[in-house]
């Protein structure tokens, strides 16, 4: 009864994810839905600097903190384990509704791409951007990357499997397509507008100050065959040359 119960918990969590990052595409690219990063009556300009400062501050600190080892050991003696992932990606995911919910938007154009080529390939690069974001999450895990395997586990009885170190795909040129795919699609507009590049800006100093943690524990985990990895293989830019890539954690 449990492993069902988790189960479901998990399924609700990925849906919560998943309709989330749908919406977050039109968000960001400025699509038709209620609330986008331009649209709606803009305040004055310090208020809504200030109080986007702090949705974006919001969901980086819950995405770093719940995300880190010692964070997660006290927290699965609240939370099961089976369910400590699906649990991540919901408070993820709500964090990014609130963003989106009290946005407050800043349309004074930056810059403005020409109507023709110019505007039709950032349009190009936006999608592409998304589509390597997702493609990325299946190339390593995409459902134990959101809690969906964990909980499938705890219902057929499963042990959970061995963390595997592999460079699929794209992680051969880089080591973290994933936020490369993020910050292309968050620059990528043919009109950047103020309240955009707020966005873009802060989106790309947390990447980079996430992906520094993030390898930290990675080299916690795998040691000199992380470091290895590193050496070879391009942050977020290929390393042109490189030969004998080692294996990617999943």
């Amino acid at each position: 009864m449990t492993g069902l119960l988790f189960t479901l918990y998990g399924v609700v969590a990925y849906l919560v994810f998943f309709a989330t990052f749908l919406y977050a595409i039109a968000f960001v690219g400025d699509l038709p839905v209620p609330r986008t990063i331009d649209s709606g009556l803009p305040g004055p300009l310090v208020p809504s600097l200030l109080i986007d400062a702090a949705l974006l501050g919001l969901f980086a600190v819950q995405h770093s903190v719940m995300a880190r080892p010692a964070f997660k050991r006290v927290w699965t003696r609240i939370v099961p384990k089976p369910i400590e992932r699906s649990t991540y990606v919901l408070f993820a995911s709500l964090a990014l509704i609130v963003m989106f919910v009290f946005w407050r938007p800043l349309p004074q154009l930056v810059w403005e791409a020409p109507a023709g080529l110019a505007a039709t390939a950032l349009a190009v690069l936006f999608w592409a951007g998304w589509g390597v974001v997702l493609v990325s999450t299946f190339l390593i895990s995409h459902f134990e990357l959101f809690g969906l395997q964990q909980v499938w586990n705890r219902l057929r009885g499963r042990p959970p499997a061995p963390i595997a170190f592999r460079t699929p795909g794209f992680y051969r040129g880089v080591r973290h397509p994933i936020y490369l795919g993020f910050i292309v699609a968050f620059w990528a507009t043919p009109a950047m507008s103020l309240g955009h590049l707020v966005f873009a800006v802060a989106t790309l100093g947390y990447i980079l100050i996430a992906i520094q943690f993030e390898e930290r524990d990675l080299i916690a985990v795998f040691g000199d065959r992380y470091r290895a990895y590193r050496a070879q293989v391009g942050m977020l830019i290929p390393k042109l040359g490189a030969r004998g890539k080692p294996e990617r954690a999943a």
